[in-house]
């Protein structure tokens, strides 16, 4: 698809874009041939889903289990007081399309597995995690690894976000997920954000950074986070950024790995949210 192409209504919408030298014509349409992957459409899935279709990301997949309850919608915006009790991922396509019909939502109500993690992912450009719990996190991690498919991840929990880009597939120096957090913690060491709460705004600028680094990776423009972890403190309201170097033990990507399939991996809990 060219920008010849383009109907006119496609031309206005997408003009602001197609102003920057960075994107132009050329960067919207690779845009809207592009495939991405959502994983969890709560806190952090919502703004993303959101901004990714209001960029024009032409197919938006989002793999959830859960239904819409009336404590999301302090902070998971694309779903509505009316649509509680539909499922997630039905309410995020309904949000979608009213924003933009030039996007194709695939909807997976399902929980990720390792059953079906290696065959979905294969299936799209680039995957985005924002799920609730570190089983899954590693989970998705360790299949956008094996799948060969670039990871952009965030993380939420009270007042805090992180977020890094996992590119470990294409060797080094990348570092992947292994290299920050070797095993998940024993479970009830980090609480959820059911447990210990989060200021629903917090979800909405770690998912929009998100949006950003994925369009990013998806046209190639500027620096990417991958060998990076970016950290903010809304209390402080203060960004760090620090640098991942890639473990050369990693036991996914180290040149003596012993992780090659997905096997190990258990049943993730479901009901996807925002936790680090």
């Amino acid at each position: 698809m060219d920008i010849a192409d383009f109907r006119d209504d496609q031309i206005e919408r997408y003009a602001r874009h197609i102003l920057l030298n960075e994107v132009g014509g050329t960067g919207q349409a690779r845009l809207l041939s592009s495939r991405v992957l959502v994983v969890g459409a709560g806190g952090l899935g919502s703004p993303l889903l959101l901004y990714l279709a209001a960029a024009g990301v032409g197919t938006l997949g989002v793999i959830d289990d859960d239904a819409v309850d009336i404590s999301n919608l302090q902070r998971q915006v694309a779903h509505t007081t009316e649509r509680i009790g539909v499922p997630k991922v039905e309410s995020a396509a309904a949000a979608v399309r009213a924003l933009n019909p030039d996007v194709v939502v695939e909807q997976h109500r399902a929980r990720l597995t390792a059953a079906n993690a290696l065959d979905l992912f294969s299936r799209y450009d680039l995957i985005a995690d924002g799920s609730d719990n570190f089983a899954t996190r590693f989970l998705v991690q360790d299949a956008a690894y094996l799948a060969g498919r670039p990871l952009v991840s965030a993380a939420v929990l009270r007042f805090e976000g992180q977020l890094a880009t996992f590119k470990a597939h294409l060797g080094p120096p990348h570092p992947c997920y292994r290299c920050l957090y070797r095993e998940p913690p024993p479970p009830g060491v980090i609480p959820t954000c059911a447990e210990a709460g989060v200021l629903g705004a917090v979800t909405g600028v770690l998912g929009t950074l998100q949006a950003t680094e994925v369009v990013k990776e998806l046209l190639g423009l500027g620096q990417s986070l991958s060998g990076h972890l970016m950290i903010w403190d809304a209390l402080a309201a203060s960004f760090r950024k620090v640098r991942l170097p890639r473990d050369p033990d990693c036991p996914l990507c180290g040149a003596h790995a012993t992780i090659r399939d997905l096997s190990a991996h258990g049943e993730p809990p479901a009901n996807l949210c925002a936790t680090p």
